[in-house]
């Protein structure tokens, strides 16, 4: 059976790289510009240019021809940089087609898109030229990596030494002031909330709000012009992209890489009723998934998902990859609900998707980093673990369970004397989730991460119980009701010394585990200085102060920030907190970490320990099997519970004392380095770590 269905996935893969459907979109010459569209269905498609002052006066349209293989051609020496222009498109009527050979739609694969002033789009014919000037890739290797996930508008918009004319823009994040935040946390790749152009929803303009985080594609191959300086939208969509490649550019001369959030499950489009702009109008039974009725089958919870069973629809995603990666020089895309994009003809979710098999092996996406939010909301959709090699993974499974041990499970013993499990699970998961991912893809296919945009920012993961979405518009039901949070005494804000000290502390031992666990880590742009959203773990339609960064901070939160600079710093510094395989047992395996566990006394961890609800304290060991760094060995202690406690250091042959790196316990890192010897006794304070180099 197996055999079978990669054979067909190999016989859909050679379709959607059919020569059928090369070179769509537009291509501009000395004597003009070829348009090719493709559209199975349609009866007849035509090209609508516009005039260059006026985006609704027409001023030529063009039959294009049928070529073969759902292919529409036409030539016009009217089609050169700058110029404005359209498809209309007709076809039969039926429950699948949104045909109306009236609508002005925008050609997919456009490289420019401009508003026409009335919310209507229009393409943009771009020539792209820019001089990279030598830079290439950073190229950093997975284990190495440290992500940063940012919105453009929001890391600028309040930066006080960022020009106001670039604030929350691109040239606003590739300047001088920004690479210098970014360097000074030891971060080393930017993830980038969606910049594809995108549109706001009809229900979110009627609320007097707007889709702040752009999850509402409505073109795959084109930045967001809104992100640009004025005078790069003044100028044009050339501008726009060339805005946007000097940005990349200085991001890679600073050895930065830049990751792109793509969202290529569903569009801007909505659901039925929602607008004709593009796709539906070209070919709608083609392009989303459908019954035969028509009704779309929604596995995104958008109204619309793009059907990747279909040559042409992977062919557009494939393509519009490539161009980001080879064109525009992007690093590696986080795939917006990933699991949409690899479900079959049934609406199966299957690693052997032909278009996830041709993102690996595509010669063009080969290098770049390829991280998967392993979900949608359709049936069978949570799939963390199954995607396949060459694939990294967002690990929710990290993300529960760090939460719980060090926040849920602490509230649930304040009220219950214990809490409700041991510390096994959770050592699981620092030390790489080797119950999620094979040992073939090893602990890099872990995206690690505690918060994300989705979801309560890490400052009020330990200030807030329950959800505070009431300015959303919805009534408060949206966002997840699920945090594993805990507001350590106070809902929101206090003026409460223990409290908002047991607050701090928390965040240290959150982001510690998150730094040095085994895995790719991932920070939230604003984590590092206790950003607060004010309890809304859904801020998706804020495009206000609640979202943008504030860059005045308390002395606290620049303390918060040092930690977080000595945290990657010893990271980098420490290679066996950054295995790229698994240890096996009894074998010698190059750069994995051989582990070894111990309880608070020294000795090995015994089976009772693993799982006691009521022993929450754990000492971690880790040596590197080096291939190319020096041989490295950690000790980590971790203290789950609100009591204090005495812990004895582990005597282990080869190691001759102990050298403390870094404790949550202090409010700001301390330099302070007092030698410990094995068999010595360490005072842990409650719910607290402690790293040592063991020597």
């Amino acid at each position: 059976m197996l055999g079978t269905s990669l054979s067909a996935a190999a016989s859909h893969a050679s379709g959607l790289l059919a020569a059928d459907l090369d070179d769509l979109g537009l291509r501009l010459g000395e004597a003009g510009g070829t348009l090719r569209v493709w559209s199975s269905a349609a009866d007849a498609v035509e090209l609508v240019v516009f005039d260059d002052v006026d985006a609704d006066w027409i001023v030529d349209t063009r039959p294009m021809s049928a070529v073969g293989g759902g292919v529409w051609s036409v030539d016009s020496e009217l089609l050169r940089p700058g110029t404005r222009y359209a498809v209309r498109v007709d076809g039969p009527q039926g429950p699948r087609n949104m045909f109306n050979r009236n609508t002005l739609l925008v050609e997919p694969y456009s490289r420019g898109v401009t508003d026409n002033g009335i919310g209507e789009w229009r393409s943009v014919a771009v020539q792209g030229h820019f001089d990279w000037g030598g830079v290439t890739k950073p190229a950093t290797p997975l284990d190495r990596t440290v992500i940063y996930e940012a919105h453009v508008k929001g890391l600028t918009k309040r930066h006080p030494a960022v020009p106001p004319a670039l604030h929350g823009t691109y040239a606003g994040l590739a300047h001088p002031a920004m690479i210098e935040h970014l360097h000074s946390l030891g971060v080393t790749a930017v993830q980038l909330l969606p910049v594809h152009a995108f549109g706001n929803e009809l229900r979110l303009l009627q609320h007097g709000l707007t889709n702040y985080w752009g999850y509402n594609t409505l073109n795959f191959f084109t930045p967001h012009a809104p992100y640009a300086t004025a005078e790069s939208r003044a100028a044009g969509p050339e501008a726009v992209l060339r805005e946007f490649k000097g940005m990349v550019r200085l991001l890679h001369e600073a050895g930065l890489e830049v990751i792109l959030d793509v969202v290529y499950n569903h569009t801007a489009e909505e659901g039925i009723g929602g607008p004709r702009s593009s796709l539906r109008g070209i070919d709608n039974s083609a392009y989303y998934r459908q019954g035969a009725d028509g009704a779309y089958i929604d596995v995104t919870g958008c109204g619309n998902a793009v059907d990747t069973s279909t040559d042409a629809a992977a062919r557009l995603v494939l393509d519009s990859l490539r161009y980001w990666a080879r064109d525009v020089q992007i690093d590696g895309f986080r795939f917006d609900l990933a699991v949409t994009l690899g479900r079959d003809r049934n609406h199966t979710f299957t690693p052997e998707h032909p278009l996830l098999q041709a993102i690996l092996e595509d010669d063009a996406l080969r290098d770049v980093k390829k991280i998967a939010e392993p979900w949608d909301v359709g049936l069978g959709g949570w799939q963390t673990g199954n995607f396949g090699p060459g694939w990294s993974e967002w690990n929710d499974r990290y993300r529960d369970r760090v939460r719980n041990f060090w926040l849920s499970d602490v509230d649930y013993a304040r009220r219950a004397s214990t809490a409700p499990v041991g510390i096994g699970g959770f050592a699981t998961r620092l030390a790489g989730s080797s119950n999620t991912f094979t040992a073939e893809r090893g602990p890099l296919a872990s995206v690690n991460f505690v918060t994300a945009h989705d979801g309560f920012t890490l400052r009020d993961l330990v200030s807030y119980d329950v959800k505070h979405n009431l300015g959303n518009g919805e009534q408060n039901r949206d966002g997840a009701d699920t945090n594993r949070s805990f507001n350590h005494g106070a809902e929101g804000p206090t003026d409460d010394v223990r409290i908002l000290t047991t607050r701090r502390r928390a965040m240290r031992n959150l982001l510690g585990t998150l730094l040095f666990s085994a895995g790719v880590p991932m920070l939230t742009a604003g984590d590092e200085f206790g950003r607060t959203q004010r309890g809304n773990n859904n801020a998706y339609c804020h495009d206000s102060p609640l979202t943008w960064l504030s860059w005045d901070h308390a002395p606290w939160q620049e303390d918060l920030a040092a930690h977080v600079r000595e945290l990657t710093r010893l990271r980098r510094e420490n290679p066996a907190l950054r295995p790229r395989r698994f240890a096996r047992s009894g074998e010698h395996t190059p750069s994995a970490s051989v582990m070894e566990w111990y309880d608070e006394h020294g000795r090995t961890m015994s089976h009772e320990k693993w799982t006691n609800p009521a022993h929450r304290t754990l000492q971690y060991v880790a040596t590197s099997t080096p291939e190319e760094e020096a041989l490295n060995r950690i000790l980590l202690m971790i203290h789950g519970n609100e009591e204090p406690i005495d812990v004895t250091l582990p005597e282990i042959e080869g190691v001759f004392r102990y050298v403390p790196l870094w404790s949550s316990a202090d409010e700001h890192p301390s330099a302070d380095v007092e030698i410990c010897a094995p068999g010595d006794t360490v005072s842990l304070s409650p719910t607290a770590m402690r790293l040592f180099r063991a020597e």
